[in-house]
């Protein structure tokens, strides 16, 4: 007998052509249900809702994720450190000197916009770094660019970020202040570049073998640098009598007439007139950061000029026309006992952030409203009028965030001088390429 199916009844039913199909859109649902359920679950662990969630995962990643691109930042950096610090000391063996050549890497600075990254480097530099990780961070910064780490004042777990680390202070004692009182001590860690005797206020600095920059354009319209190279232009026509009177006038302490406002002026122009002399130290990237009061001394005025941020390493200097003049820069100038006296820290790419301890208020690497980069710097004069702020030798007064250059002018006594009879010749106790240290004697002269 022939068994008949009806016909309105399907033998292979319309679902089972599309079971593939569907047990996938079953088991991709699945997938979808359970990670949700997952991260609500994870959410509801870390105390907080998905928003806070979505917060925490942004944080847990950010930290890592900044200090991953810092450290391969810094070892790109140190490895062209690396080799161009071997090129110098080969071509320093040799007695050879480097000549200023203009590349093409210089122009090309010039389009990048160098204060916007140093910005962003900032940023970096100030986020923090988890607890269990900063010992490590520090050691392999430490080892890169020949850091002390025994000198540092606190444990390594309390540096909270790098830019903490790079203006850490240090042990008390760690730099001793030379006791000499005639004698002008380095005021940052740092290698000598360039120092010597300049020939009056419109003296040139020397930058580089071939190329050099005024002592005004690094300063800035410096009333008491004015004043300098006027009785330079007097004392070459003064005559016996009035050598003898300003003599007697030189014989008042300096410290009491400097307390008395009206006549801080006054001293310059009724001085013997004394050498000008510069020095300029280059602070690498391992160097501590602080600068330190190279002498007992009255800080008058503060000029902050918003220029570039070029690199200042050795190379820079070599290839960039007017690199300290057109950098940012901060200017202390005043009178110590000798006469004129003036700081410049000069910032650089990554560094634009320079910290002024006797005023904490001050900001640098701010945006820019003009593109014009030439602009009048912001001065400040420091209260009471006159005396400004007493700095003893050794004291804190400013830091950078990495390193930098910084430039000394000054008087001292010179051969030259109407005081030579007084006083020897200033001379300078160091040699270029020379490490030098906070405290150290960058020069002495005798009574």
């Amino acid at each position: 007998m022939n068994s008949r199916f009806p016909r309105d009844v399907a033998v292979f039913p319309p679902y089972l052509h599309f079971a593939n199909v569907h047990n996938r859109r079953r088991l991709f649902s699945w997938y979808v249900k359970h990670f949700r359920t997952t991260s609500q679950a994870r959410a509801s662990l870390s105390g907080g809702g998905g928003s806070s969630s979505s917060n925490s995962r942004g944080n847990a990643f950010l930290v890592p994720g900044a200090t991953v691109a810092t450290l391969l930042m810094l070892g790109v950096l140190h490895a062209r450190r690396l080799y161009d610090d071997k090129k110098v000391e080969e071509a320093r063996e040799k007695g050879i000197e480097f000549e200023f050549r203009p590349d093409v890497k210089a122009t090309f600075l010039r389009i990048l916009p160098l204060r916007s990254i140093s910005r962003a480097w900032g940023f970096l530099m100030s986020v923090d770094i988890p607890v269990w990780l900063r010992p490590h961070v520090y050691r392999a910064w430490a080892r890169a660019f020949h850091s002390n780490l025994e000198e540092a004042a606190l444990p390594l777990e309390e540096y909270a970020s790098l830019r903490d680390f790079f203006v850490r202070t240090l042990k008390e004692g760690c730099r001793p202040i030379n006791p000499n009182p005639y004698s002008l001590v380095s005021p940052v860690d740092g290698t000598i570049l360039r120092f010597g005797k300049l020939n009056g206020a419109g003296a040139m600095i020397d930058q580089v073998k071939g190329f050099s920059y005024s002592v005004s354009s690094l300063l800035g319209a410096s009333p008491l640098l004015s004043m300098l190279a006027e009785k330079n232009t007097e004392d070459d026509g003064s005559t016996i009598e009035q050598e003898s009177t300003q003599r007697e006038q030189s014989k008042k302490s300096w410290w009491r007439v400097s307390l008395a406002s009206p006549k801080v002026r006054e001293t310059i122009s009724e001085c013997p007139m004394k050498g000008l002399y510069y020095c300029v130290i280059y602070l690498k990237p391992g160097d501590y950061h602080r600068i330190h009061s190279p002498v007992d001394w009255n800080v008058l005025v503060r000029r902050h000029f918003s220029g570039r941020l070029f690199p200042v390493n050795e190379r820079a200097t070599r290839t960039i026309r007017n690199l300290y003049v057109e950098n940012e820069r901060v200017v202390l100038e005043g009178l110590w006992q000798q006469g004129f006296m003036a700081i410049a820290a000069v910032g650089a790419t990554n560094i634009g952030s320079i910290e002024l301890f006797i005023e904490p208020e001050l900001r640098t690497n701010r945006p820019r409203k003009k593109l014009i980069p030439s602009v009048p710097p912001e001065e400040h004069l420091y209260a009471p009028k006159g005396v400004g702020v007493m700095l003893k030798k050794g004291d804190e007064v400013a830091a950078f965030n990495m390193g930098s250059t910084v430039v000394l002018v000054f008087q001292a006594p010179t051969s030259n001088s109407p005081k030579n009879n007084d006083a020897s010749e200033f001379e300078f106790s160091i040699r270029r390429g020379d490490k030098i240290r906070v405290g150290e004697a960058l020069g002495v002269w005798h009574a």
